[in-house]
């Protein structure tokens, strides 16, 4: 399976010089969030495939207005085509306001979707917005990663964690990072990958 991820920053190459034939081997998109609902609409719908999306930390407008055609996977796990997918979106609590989570709340929601996932025999594509504590984050508050997403990597090993919300990526080296076994990706702008 080829699967684009998106997240932060509408990518000149996804929008104003979109070519569908670039993208025509794409079986998935997926959205690590704060991105306009409008941009995702546009993804789902020109290049034809299903788009799954986790919210941002800015993706408070998602509940009067979602992305048309794409499907919300935020505290779910789904498998398409004999994948198994979950998400959490969010960020560190740092000033209180919507889509912000302590520790103690990632954690609970952590294990909701631990617990979903043996229902279904694991976990191969974990979602999120924020970045694992230590992996992808940054000192300020705001962008301070999830110590319970270091628990979910350690407990269900996905193949790959993708996540958005850190801005700092300049090239693959700084983008991808191998944490036993786990791949885990800074979906920043775009990023194109297969499972």
């Amino acid at each position: 399976m080829r699967i684009l991820s998106v997240a932060d920053k509408c990518h000149r190459a996804l929008y104003d010089y979109f070519d569908p034939q670039r993208w025509r081997d794409i079986d998935l998109v997926i959205s690590c969030g704060d991105l306009d609902p409008g941009y995702l609409s546009f993804l789902v719908t020109e290049i034809n495939t299903p788009l799954i999306y986790v919210p941002g930390n800015h993706d408070d407008s998602y509940g009067k207005n979602p992305p048309e055609g794409c499907d919300a996977i935020d505290g779910r796990v789904i498998e398409i085509e004999g994948v198994i997918v979950g998400g959490l979106g969010g960020s560190i609590l740092y000033n209180g306001r919507d889509l912000q989570y302590s520790e103690k709340q990632m954690h609970r929601r952590v294990s909701k979707i631990i617990r979903q996932s043996g229902k279904l025999g694991g976990l191969d594509i974990f979602v999120s917005h924020a970045p694992p504590r230590g992996i992808h984050d940054l000192p300020d508050k705001c962008h301070n990663g999830f110590c319970a997403f270091r628990e979910l990597i350690d407990r269900l090993h996905p193949k790959i964690m993708l996540h958005g919300h850190n801005h700092e990526v300049y090239n693959k080296k700084d983008r991808e990072t191998v944490i036993d076994g786990v791949r885990v990706i800074n979906a920043f702008g775009y990023y194109v990958f297969e499972v």
